[in-house]
């Protein structure tokens, strides 16, 4: 499990910040989102200890969900941290697998929250062909992490054979799922 940890001062400062003021609990990196136009394809932009400092010990995180119409958050999962997401704007189809198996899913609509527990495999889905949709998500982690289950699975270098096998299918199909999530060649 990841570890975390109570930190024992208000914050804790990179080693290139010395003297911090407001500018550095400040995080504008949301301002391209708002207003913006629907992106062509599904987009995060997170708002972690990568990218905002200030959240590194502090055991949250945030992260803007864009959906073009038909855009996808494919099935994927946060091993150690739940993800409590907020519908800002158009309807959403969200789904999460329980460890038996059961599909919990759900169409949502504007300002409606859905819970995805930690470690279930979960996805968003716009089925919506006219609108695009925005989400929030909200993380009890300064870095969630996550697992993508098709690159996971099918980039990660686990061989055609254990695949094929562990699919119930051939090797040639398996290819052909690997090819169809390998970067386009320059």
């Amino acid at each position: 499990m990841q570890a975390t940890h109570d930190i024992l001062s208000d914050f804790i400062l990179p080693p290139s910040i010395t003297a911090p003021d407001g500018n550095f609990f400040t995080f504008t990196g949301m301002r391209v989102v708002v207003g913006s136009n629907p992106p062509p394809k599904f987009k995060v932009t997170k708002a972690t200890k990568a990218e905002f400092p200030a959240s590194d010990g502090q055991s949250v995180s945030y992260a803007v969900l864009q959906f073009p119409s038909g855009g996808m958050n494919p099935l994927h999962t946060h091993p150690h941290f739940a993800e409590l997401l907020f519908l800002v704007q158009g309807s959403l189809e969200v789904g999460e697998v329980d460890t038996t198996g059961k599909l919990y899913a759900q169409t949502l609509q504007k300002e409606d929250m859905f819970l995805f527990p930690k470690g279930l495999v979960h996805y968003q889905y716009n089925s919506n062909a006219q609108y695009p949709a925005m989400a929030l998500s909200a993380f009890g982690s300064a870095s969630a992490g996550t697992v993508s289950i098709p690159t996971t699975l099918f980039t990660g270098g686990t061989s055609d054979d254990v695949l094929a096998k562990s699919l119930k299918t051939d090797v040639a199909t398996i290819q052909k799922l690997k090819a169809g999530l390998a970067p386009p060649k320059p």
